[in-house]
């Protein structure tokens, strides 16, 4: 048997197979980030599709911090039976979930919020609109926003919590020198850098105590001038196990990364797949901390050789689950072709005009 289909354990989460489903956002939920049934319905194909884990959207955990529409919440004791629903449909489907928290800080749209969004220092250029620069009580306010979240996310049944710390958003932009210029405790060295992260993770870790999964997800770089290197994603990965935490995704890139962002198009072929795997691979050695490795992960073959070679424990997919949420289901059956996801992003329009996401080269196919 293939080592993607052994059963593993990640701090007492029992999971069926090596396959993650990276955070997605889906655009499935209300206005005010509450569960809806056609959210529930797309964790369900999930879990039914034979998806090891499944982590949820990208969810906000503060009103501020709102990045789009329709985005998931955990912000509220309000939105924790809408949760409790959509983790009890994928139990009940076989299946294991984590909620993902977030901050889009700098990106956060004040449309939706009606607040000004945060940044972590008020960098000249990088705005069109007001940015409020945080203070000290801002971020204190901001990791207590964190461990309320994680609470709720284990009330409401979840197997654990990942935090959000790539692509741009809040913890990201504390890390990357290019959003980072502060001059206090919270800006200058890697450490200090890295101090808020730190601290939401112990937050986090202190909130739902020692027996719940906390994963983190992390930029290896930011692929833009003056932005995290990996030297740096090394040693913030260092500090993340000597926190004790259980397990660390990699990927790369920033929302202003155009053709080096988190969703690369073009991947047409295997060179082109698992484009984060150098940088994976550097953190996976000086860490040794479990590794979930996404970023153009499309063929099967790719994804065996990865973990055959202890570059990654877990290999992790989005687009391709949006197009064959089945995908995992059907390799373990044989067929072991290519996912047919074509890379080619059209999938995220349909959420950005309210109909919620799913693969419109697909649904043009259908309509033939």
């Amino acid at each position: 048997m293939s080592k993607l289909f052994e059963k593993t354990i990640i701090n007492g989460m029992a999971l069926e197979n090596r396959f993650v489903r990276s955070a997605t956002w889906e655009g499935m939920a209300t206005e005010d980030g509450a569960v809806t049934p056609r959210l529930i319905d797309c964790m369900v194909a999930l879990a039914e599709g034979g998806v090891g884990l499944i982590i949820s959207g990208h969810t906000y955990v503060h009103r501020a911090g709102q990045a789009g529409p329709w985005q998931l919440g955990a912000y509220s004791d309000n939105l924790v039976p809408g949760l409790t629903d959509m983790a009890a449909a994928v139990h009940d489907n076989g299946g294991k979930i984590v909620l993902q928290l977030a901050h889009a800080g700098f990106f956060a749209n004040a449309k939706l919020s009606g607040q000004t969004p945060f940044a972590v220092s008020d960098v000249e250029g990088l705005a069109k609109s007001p940015r409020a620069e945080l203070t000290t009580a801002d971020i204190e306010e901001i990791v207590a926003a964190y461990a309320a979240a994680a609470a709720r996310a284990k009330t409401a049944g979840f197997d654990g919590v990942q935090i959000h710390a790539a692509h741009g958003y809040l913890l990201s932009q504390f890390l990357s020198p290019a959003f980072n210029r502060r001059t206090d405790d919270f800006g200058g060295s890697v450490e200090n850098r890295a101090r808020s992260f730190l601290a939401v993770v112990d937050a986090v870790q202190n909130s739902v105590g020692p027996d719940y999964p906390v994963l983190v997800k992390m930029n290896c770089g930011d692929f833009i001038d003056n932005g995290l290197t990996l030297d740096d994603a090394v040693a913030v990965a260092k500090m993340l196990v000597e926190a004790g935490i259980d397990a660390i995704e990699v990927s790369g890139g920033v929302l202003t990364s155009r053709k080096l962002s988190p969703s690369r198009m073009g991947i047409h072929n295997q060179d082109r797949e698992a484009y984060f795997q150098k940088e994976a691979a550097a953190i996976k050695e000086a860490t040794g901390v479990p590794l979930i490795l996404v970023g153009g992960n499309r063929s099967f073959d790719v994804a065996e050789r990865l973990v055959n070679e202890g570059t990654a424990d877990y290999i992790s997919m989005c687009r391709p689950l949006i197009r064959e949420p089945d995908l995992i289901n059907r390799w373990k059956s044989g067929d072991r072709t290519r996912a047919t996801c074509l890379s080619d992003n059209q999938c995220f329009g349909p959420a950005m005009a309210g109909e919620g996401i799913y693969c419109v080269t697909e649904r043009k196919e259908q309509q033939k």
